[in-house]
């Protein structure tokens, strides 16, 4: 079993054991999930399966949270923000600014990228090399402007 799935697991029962529904909820959604994807792929996931999947879950939530924000639905943006809250304590630190702008500029010079045409491998290394700490929304625009630069 991966250890990030044994966290996952941990942490569902830690919040059984403090009675705290919201929190159960959320894990036993990401836990089911998880499991569907096994079951599906029929196969063991790895920390970066999770880690994929935990992303996807964020964005998802992300957009929801947006959406509901802008529909004066503050009653569901909240649920949806509380949720982001709980799936990105369970993933690695993401970049700052400054950070992200020199490891992109690092991929592009590593990659010898030179124009927009090579955004497709740089974009690749990105995913590769950033290990779940790279926002690739953020990371696709200052590709695009250094490249178009």
């Amino acid at each position: 079993m991966s250890a990030l799935k044994e966290q996952l697991k941990q942490a569902t029962k830690e919040a059984m054991r403090a009675r705290d529904k919201e929190r159960v909820a959320t894990l036993r959604m990401v836990n089911a999930e998880v499991k569907r994807v096994e079951v599906d792929d029929r196969r063991e996931l790895s920390d970066d399966d999770i880690f994929a999947i935990l992303n996807k879950m964020l964005k998802q939530r992300q957009d929801a949270l947006g959406q509901y924000e802008e529909a004066g639905r503050d009653d569901l943006a909240a649920i949806e923000a509380y949720e982001i809250s709980v799936i990105q304590s369970f993933l690695p630190e993401q970049m700052d600014e400054e950070e992200l702008v020199d490891f992109v500029a690092g991929i592009i010079a590593e990659a010898g990228a030179s124009g927009m045409q090579d955004m497709g491998k740089v974009m690749g290394l990105l995913k590769a090399q950033g290990e779940g700490r790279v926002d690739m929304g953020r990371a696709s625009a200052l590709v695009k402007a250094q490249l178009s630069s």
